[in-house]
């Protein structure tokens, strides 16, 4: 936990360059120091100032006088059979998150799926994280961490290094938006990990206004969207975010986020037996893709403890993914990975 010395000193990672530069040109240093600092920040993940060697004795002292830094701690890795990797990772002030590395070597991608809040406020009723309280947005830096050290992992286990971030794990990204975009220019930028932002994914359950918004600034990232129901009685029995923004604000918003930046939407959609699984729940799904060019993700349900809910066989699986390609729609069906470890969509919960 931070001491209430360091409480009051300022985390030198929610500076810009330009900020940075101003203060240590007030100290009397040279303008070329902030961007060697930057560099440590940024580019080489330091995580502690004594770490930034190229910086003389004296101005390490005095950026441990004046700042702090709050990097992520590893605290748990987990390996899956098949290849998975499920971190959870310590915050400074002691709260717990999760990020997996999920590998398909035969296709030479490597995507990480990070978290942008500690815990979730939407209550999805099929998810292990939205039955977690949310206690606070991550901070763009924290996000920035996951990719950073989730990265060394992958060198260092796979030799090569991540090709894909999503926004997919513990939280909704459109509810942390300031320090999620904050996250994707850091993770962007020729001073950070310099990735293109189509390999970025942002995924949400439908925050209607911030959709608008994420095309307003121009991140040129990917949206995904969990839909998961494709009429409005069932989404607001599992999803209950669907109240306040049902499928036709939500749709709006989505014919306005193409319309911004050309980018196909990702629907996300978990089958569940009974439920939703249906030709009849897929060609409400088919009518809501031909409003926005977009493609679907069938996903299989990952169960989680005390829910009513059952994977749908492989037969409807496939009778729902055929309806929808035999009209044009662009599908996938993803298996899910690291199940064996609780790393799988929808499964991030801290569990011991």
């Amino acid at each position: 936990m931070p001491t209430d010395t360091a409480t009051k000193l300022t985390d030198i990672r929610t500076l810009s360059l330009e900020e940075l530069t101003s203060r240590l040109i007030l100290t009397g240093e040279k303008k070329f120091r902030a961007k060697q600092v930057y560099q440590w920040l940024w580019e080489k993940g330091a995580r502690r100032f004594d770490d930034m060697t190229n910086l003389s004795l004296d101005l390490r002292e005095k950026l441990k006088e004046t700042y702090q830094l709050l990097p992520i701690t590893e605290d748990k890795v987990q390996r899956s059979s098949d290849g998975t990797i499920k971190n959870r990772f310590r915050l400074h002030d002691g709260h717990l998150i999760e990020s997996v590395l999920i590998p398909v070597v035969a296709d030479d991608r490597f995507t990480v799926c990070v978290s942008s809040q500690v815990g979730c406020s939407l209550t999805c009723t099929f998810c292990a994280t939205g039955r977690m309280k949310r206690l606070r947005n991550l901070t763009a830096a924290e996000i920035y961490d996951q990719v950073f050290l989730v990265n060394e992992q992958c060198l260092e286990t796979y030799g090569k290094p991540l090709t894909n971030i999503v926004y997919m794990g513990m939280g909704e990204p459109l509810l942390a938006y300031k320090e999620v975009v904050g996250s994707i220019d850091r993770i962007t930028s020729h001073t950070g990990l310099h990735m293109a932002p189509r390999r970025l994914t942002v995924s949400t359950a439908g925050i209607a206004k911030m959709i608008r918004k994420l095309a307003d600034d121009d991140t040129k990232v990917n949206l995904a969207v969990s839909l998961h129901a494709a009429d409005d009685v069932k989404r607001n029995e599992i999803m209950p975010i669907n109240e306040s923004n049902n499928l036709e604000v939500l749709v709006d918003s989505l014919v306005y986020f193409y319309g911004k930046t050309k980018k196909r939407i990702g629907f996300e959609y978990i089958t569940f037996q009974d439920f939703n699984d249906t030709l009849e729940d897929a060609e409400k799904l088919y009518q809501i893709c031909k409003k926005v060019p977009s493609m679907v993700n069938i996903i299989e349900y990952n169960p989680i403890d005390n829910a009513p809910f059952r994977k749908s066989t492989e037969h409807n699986i496939d009778d729902f993914a055929t309806y929808l390609r035999d009209r044009g729609v662009m599908v996938t069906v993803r298996r899910s990975r690291g199940k064996d470890i609780d790393a799988a969509c929808g499964q991030l919960a801290n569990k011991e």
